[in-house]
């Protein structure tokens, strides 16, 4: 039987700002049907390292496969087979959930019989039948992350990245994410997650990476940086290994700022990245 190739294979992936370093060799594989959580300070580089996978900024050395396709010289085969949740929701609040749904599924040519099924099973799979027809801007921000996953799922991507995507959340409404998370693993979905909040790697993750000063300082399940950091919990293994605690993510980031004026990295990333996509 055929090996089945990893989802990401990332080899010496570095990328810079002007003078200042971010990501300085990384190298990582996620095997299909696995969560990797990639953690780290502010400012270290997650979201830079999501938008290069994909496709969303060029790397400036290395090498990147995402879905078996050359992320630099097949892009179109990597957009094709991913889904992406950002850090800030990508709902139109003028339409209604149904009507956000179905636009995402007239983006991805979906016929017109198959797409009304989908629209209608993901509504219900992420409980937002009753509110289908009211205006997004009505939605509870738990409501709103769970729409915005649905819509990244319409195309049925094997592969998707969620940058951070409980920031600001309730924490009932973070493990109603969790709980959704753990039911496209049971579908065979792979899932490259960034997070501020380490207990949600540890919930989630097969592997985990921490990232910091533009390097993979460590990777291991979170039982196995435990060990080796001498420590009970993932926040132990943070400070253990970067000499930093972790971010307290409900002070910091429920307004999508950064925390201690990091913004180096994902202010840079923005710009180019929508530099890149308006060419």
């Amino acid at each position: 039987m055929t090996p089945q190739r990893p989802a990401i294979e990332v080899t010496g992936v570095a990328k810079s700002y002007g003078d200042q370093p971010v990501l300085r060799g990384i190298d990582l594989t996620l095997p299909a049907g696995t969560v990797y959580a990639l953690l780290g300070p502010n400012g270290a580089g997650k979201t830079t390292m999501v938008r290069i996978l994909s496709t969303l900024l060029p790397a400036d050395g290395g090498h990147a496969r995402v879905a078996g396709f050359d992320v630099s010289k097949e892009p179109d085969g990597v957009r094709r087979s991913i889904g992406v949740t950002g850090q800030f929701s990508a709902i139109d609040e003028l339409l209604t959930g149904r009507e956000n749904l179905r636009l995402m599924a007239d983006l991805a040519h979906l016929p017109r019989r198959e797409a009304a099924a989908r629209v209608e099973e993901l509504l219900d799979r992420f409980g937002l039948t009753e509110a289908a027809d009211r205006r997004s801007a009505t939605y509870s921000g738990g409501m709103k992350r769970r729409l915005d996953l649905a819509m990244t799922l319409v195309s049925r991507p094997r592969l998707i990245f969620l940058d951070e995507p409980t920031t600001g959340l309730d924490p009932r409404s973070r493990r109603d994410l969790w709980k959704i998370v753990r039911e496209l693993l049971g579908d065979g979905v792979t899932v490259f997650l960034t997070t501020q909040y380490l207990e949600e790697a540890d919930q989630l993750a097969h592997t985990v990476g921490l990232l910091d000063g533009g390097r993979l300082v460590a990777e291991g399940t979170p039982a196995e940086l435990k060990t080796r950091a001498g420590g009970e919990t993932l926040d132990d293994v943070f400070l253990a290994l970067t000499g930093h605690p972790a971010t307290p993510a409900d002070d910091s980031e429920a307004d999508g700022s950064e925390a201690d004026g990091s913004e180096a990295d994902d202010n840079a990333a923005d710009d180019a990245a929508e530099m890149e996509t308006t060419r």
